[in-house]
């Protein structure tokens, strides 16, 4: 590994604080992400690969739910590779074996699929509420050729969002360790809080507005249907896309609003006052923390695609009862053989 790949001292990142070593080691993390990272890895694989392999292989045609949808699961797919990697990092004491390279594709994929995931979920709550709250008008806004295009340039947006990471390396040497993404250096220039604090707004704040709009819409939409008495089968769908605009809320607010937020007050008051050696290693844990809390999203999306997909429902609950019919049936063959052997 070239040496030029590492950055020697985490004293050239903080100038002001030439003293001061953010990296520290927790070794209840060594335990603990482990086993956090496995469960992601296997919840994540099963409900993305499966909600991929059920959308492609119906027979309909794709409408525009199915296609943010699409992206939102290949977007968590592309991440959940990544996982292994992380697992294996925690496993080793903070020790990245991979390199520098397969570190930066790590840091690209895992903010790629926080601001697609960010967009996509957006997309899917504004197409609910064109669809329940102005189903006669702005239709034009839910062909398959907009959502495609809407599509591509969310993923353009990701990828000018996050291009800078190509070119630092996130990969770190500290106490014969080699760190990867535990360092997040916000100390570049003055204007650095001021331009995380605009990002954070453009980014998250937005997003959180329009999810938010979206769901008080449809509510109201509902409790005006209810009292006009609507059709049942109108209001079950009705119901449904208030489900799912709920469902994104929570995932919205459980998975990326604490790294948000956390980032939003560290750079609030660093604008007032310079942070302290102490303050800076208490905000790298913290990021630490919510930075593994933006990964569980991944463990979420499923459940949103079980609400907004019926054949997913349907395959879902099929393949279940499948499962349940085969280990009972061999079950039954097996205690069969035995009481005969005797």
């Amino acid at each position: 590994m070239a040496a030029d790949n590492i950055t020697q001292d985490t004293t050239e990142s903080f100038p002001n604080q030439s003293n001061c070593d953010v990296f520290v080691y927790q070794k209840t993390a060594v335990v603990l992400y482990p086993i956090f990272y496995s469960v992601i890895f296997i919840i994540s694989a099963c409900g993305n690969s499966l909600v991929l392999y059920v959308i492609c292989q119906r027979k309909q045609k794709f409408n525009s739910t199915s296609i943010y949808l699409v992206n939102l699961a290949l977007s968590d797919t592309l991440f959940t590779l990544t996982l292994p990697g992380r697992i294996t990092y925690y496993i080793l004491q903070y020790d990245w074996p991979f390199g520098d390279l397969l570190c930066r594709l790590t840091t690209l994929l895992f903010f790629a699929n926080t601001y697609a995931g960010i967009g996509f979920m957006t997309c899917i709550s504004l197409d609910r509420y064109l669809a329940m709250v102005h189903p006669n008008r702005l239709q034009c806004l839910r062909s398959v050729r907009v959502v495609r295009r809407v599509c591509c340039l969310v993923w353009a947006l990701v990828s000018l969002q996050v291009a800078p990471l190509v070119f630092r390396s996130m990969l770190h040497k500290n106490q014969e360790r080699r760190t990867c993404m535990e360092y997040f250096d916000f100390e570049g220039s003055r204007f650095t809080p001021y331009l995380l604090l605009l990002a954070c707004g453009i980014s998250f704040c937005c997003p959180l507005i329009v999810i938010l709009g979206c769901y008080a819409k449809i509510n109201l939409k509902l409790r005006a249907a209810a009292k006009q008495n609507t059709v049942t089968g109108r209001s079950r769908r009705s119901h449904r896309a208030n489900t799912i605009i709920l469902l994104i809320l929570l995932t919205f607010i459980i998975c990326f609003s604490p790294y948000h937020l956390n980032v939003m007050q560290f750079m609030s008051r660093k604008i007032h006052h310079q942070a302290t050696c102490e303050d800076l290693k208490a905000f790298k844990v913290s990021l630490q923390i919510t930075v593994s809390l933006m990964n569980f999203n991944c463990c979420l999306d499923p459940v949103i695609y079980f609400f907004a997909i019926k054949t997913y429902k349907k395959r879902v609950m099929s393949l279940f009862k499948d499962y349940l019919y085969t280990s009972g049936a061999s079950s039954k063959m097996t205690a069969e053989n035995s009481s005969s052997n005797t």
